[in-house]
């Protein structure tokens, strides 16, 4: 059996990427030397792949900013309002299309979380223009591959993924491209094709309901000509659930199909069962999605079904997915308890584990199974992973506790308190995290500052984010959240049942990483995590300040989540504990609280009947933390980055007072929703794109704000950016709050 991943991680151990892009962003590096350290980066990266055993090392995995991206610029499909930067250096040209172009005030393509992951990709624009196809690095990644001695198995996403993720231009029909966009990758095929042994095409679209009739009856035929092209070597590679189009995928007349048993752990017979006499296939059973242990004793009845089916020639081992969701190496996390650190593998792990299933199966290794089984055992059984108090009370809710005491149209009435202008301003929550502020918190991390003068420092950063949206005139304040590194890792680590990495980095988007916390034991609320902090900040105003708080669903979906038990009823201990975070609140006198759940949409399945069954409990773990609050306080939520219009109803049903929600690139099209739903709370529509530099003007966002009335009443429309002001600069953030006031101010005049 021959093993191979799906794909490692760009970032590096120590977050090279992530230094050296943002180096050359603010033209402190070259661009031969942030070439130079991902050209490192991947050497060390197959390098590791080789030492781990496995048989191939994956290339065109790397990318400087986003694999679809990649291919968007492969296909030449730039739209047309880069046609200015079209004579710009090609990483210059490249980066303009992720995060927009300054200088000539060009918005960037739109982002949005790729399937349900907490990774974010950028939106492919399909017009009727004409594209010039280019290069790809997979060529040259995979020439050089081989020069170094290794065995290379290049890695694209497929056509069909990139088409159906695509987003088409008015009066465009998209899937007409189709065969224009094949023939593109006939020619990187056959450049491909002497190169190596496999080609990895990857249509996780095959595990979702998006392939639209016209896709699927040229699906056989497109893929007959990219196998021509390069010599029937392509592995067409499925992720994150059970392949939904089975039948498509069998008649490929790929050399191998690929399939998730992690996510799709229940569908290998049915694969077996269609699988053609002279297709390979690849079991994906280590999981590439999260940082524990694949239980070997688990994990190799499949190979051993799959082998006498088969014959072990036409099998391989691989991930589940690529293991750029995960960590880079474990081996450096010393801080960690013993019995949680030995449970956990994070990529570079994970390459030796699917050599140690090979090793186990063909050459009966005992005494790799003896030790895997014997490590999680022993962690499952230590007593920190069961809280009796905590399993009692999650079993003791209620439906009462589910629900406000009155419809959102009456609590709108006893909201009146606020009163608020029409158009109301306001902003999500973060803003600029600068050097100053992440200067105190590393100084406190190491113990070379008293508490009293921590807390005296981050109330500094406090008192002067609320005077600066006092000279904003904003209508609704934050308090910036200068405490807080990330917005989950701050809870979590207040929080039962949390532990946390010293280097856990993973990609979200471009050379932004988060570190997410580890749920590894029942989860409850310590003390107060929020009040103090609020508090403070309500005392140097008039104006309302919101209260800050992590939703349930956001903390789960952005953690690495124990295995032993349902995702669910972890789910719902979260949001017992956020429940009584905002009764404290409240009780206090915080009457205005923000639950983000930023990751909602990104959580769920690519499955309708699974779909449904995530959103009925997620929306439930909402309402658990919001529904204990009188009618005079108002509840806020926040969502971003995902397609919401599917599950408007959803939404609906969280029974929040206002949603906040990411809209700006996509000019509002997001809102489109809304014409045909009536919604029955508040909408804040993002009028600021906050990933991008770029400062939008007065002019855009009024005109953003009149399509958003469009379909949201005046009386019921908020203002503000799309998401957090964390990740921008003061210099960039104060300009685009002062133009969005503006607008708002402009708008609710000709209201």
């Amino acid at each position: 059996m021959q093993t191979h991943i799906l794909g490692f991680p760009s970032i590096g151990q120590r977050r090279e990427l992530k230094q050296a892009l943002e180096s050359y962003w603010k033209g402190e590096l070259a661009a031969e030397s942030l070439l130079e350290t991902g050209a490192e980066l991947k050497k060390r990266h197959w390098q590791i792949q080789r030492d781990a055993g496995l048989d191939y090392v994956t290339t065109g995995d790397f990318s400087l900013y986003d694999r679809m991206l990649d291919v968007t610029c492969m296909l030449g499909a730039v739209p047309p309002r880069f046609e200015a930067c079209r004579g710009d250096a090609p990483l210059d040209g490249y980066f303009s299309l992720a995060r927009g172009d300054v200088r000539r005030n060009i918005p960037a393509l739109e982002m949005t979380k790729w399937f349900d992951t907490n990774y974010h990709y950028l939106v492919p624009e399909i017009d009727g223009g004409t594209w010039t196809s280019a290069d790809h690095p997979v060529v040259a990644d995979t020439s050089l591959a081989g020069e170094y001695g290794f065995r290379p198995k290049p890695a694209l996403i497929g056509p069909f993924t990139w088409l159906a993720l695509g987003k088409a231009g008015r009066d465009v029909r998209k899937w007409d491209r189709l065969e224009e966009i094949a023939a593109a990758y006939v020619k990187i095929l056959s450049r491909l094709a002497p190169l190596c042994d496999y080609i990895q095409l990857e249509e996780p679209v095959l595990c979702t309901e998006l392939l639209p009739d016209e896709a699927t009856a040229r699906f056989q035929a497109i893929y007959a000509d990219m196998n021509a092209a390069c010599g029937g070597r392509i592995m067409l590679a499925t992720y994150f659930g059970p392949v939904r189009h089975l039948d498509l995928a069998a008649g490929s007349g790929c050399a191998a199909l690929h399939v998730d048993l992690v996510q799709g752990r229940k569908q290998l017979e049915a694969v077996l069962g269609v699988l053609p006499p002279r297709m390979a296939l690849s079991l994906g059973l280590v999981a590439g999605r999260n940082i524990w242990k694949t239980e070997y004793a688990r994990a190799l009845p499949a190979v051993e079904r799959a082998v006498a089916a088969l014959g072990s020639d036409r099998v391989l081992l691989g991930s589940s997915c690529s293991l750029l969701h995960c960590p880079v190496d474990v081996a450096g996390e010393t801080a960690l308890p013993g019995h949680i650190r030995n449970r956990m593998a994070f990529a570079v792990q994970k390459c030796s584990e699917l050599s140690d299933l090979r090793g186990i199966f063909e050459r009966k290794e005992q005494t790799l199974l003896d030790e895997n089984t014997a490590v999680l055992q022993a962690a499952l059984a230590h007593p920190d992973s069961r809280v009796e108090a905590v399993r009692k009370r999650a079993a003791s809710v209620t439906p009462d506790m589910l629900s406000r005491r009155r419809p959102c149209s009456v609590r709108r009435d006893a909201q009146k308190w606020l009163n608020l202008p029409r158009l109301p301003t306001t902003t999500i929550g973060s803003f600029p995290q600068t050097s100053a502020i992440r200067s105190i918190r590393l100084v406190r991390r190491k113990g070379g500052i008293p508490e009293g003068e921590y807390i005296a420092a981050i109330r500094k950063e406090i008192a002067d984010c609320i005077a600066k949206q006092e000279e904003l005139g904003l209508d609704i304040l934050v308090h910036g959240e200068a405490e807080r590194n990330d917005m989950v890792e701050y809870f979590g680590q207040q929080l039962g049942g949390f532990c946390f990495t010293q280097n856990g980095w993973v990609q979200s988007y471009g050379s932004r990483c988060v570190k997410p916390p580890v749920i590894y034991g029942d989860v409850y609320r310590k003390h107060p995590m929020t009040l103090d902090w609020i508090l403070y900040a309500q005392s140097l105003t008039e104006k309302p300040v919101k209260g800050m708080l992590t939703g349930p669903v956001t903390i789960l979906c952005w953690s690495f989540v124990r295995d032993d038990l349902e995702r669910s009823e972890v789910c719902r201990q979260i949001a017992l504990a956020v429940r009584d975070e905002v009764l404290d609140l409240e009780k206090a006198g915080v009457r205005i609280i923000q639950i983000d759940e930023a990751a909602l949409r990104e959580g769920m399945p690519l499955t309708a009947a699974e779909a449904e069954n995530y959103l009925r409990w997620a929306v439930d773990a909402f309402r658990l933390s919001a529904s204990g609050v009188e009618d005079s306080t108002q509840i806020h939520t926040h969502m971003c980055y995902s397609e919401f219009n599917a599950i408007l109803p959803w939404i609906a049903r969280m029974d929040a007072d206002v949603i906040s929600i990411e809209s700006s690139r996509s000019g509002m099209e997001l809102l489109d929703a809304f014409a045909g739903f009536d919604y029955p709370g508040e909408v804040g529509p993002g009028v600021y794109d906050i990933h991008s530099p770029r400062i939008p003007s007065v002019e855009e966002m009024v005109e953003l704000l009149r399509r958003a009335l469009r379909h949201i009443p005046g009386d019921r429309l908020w203002v503000n950016p799309d998401c957090g002001l964390k990740t921008r600069r003061w210099e960039e953030a104060y300009p685009a709050l002062e133009n969005m006031v503006a607008a708002a101010l402009r708008v609710r005049e000709e209201l």
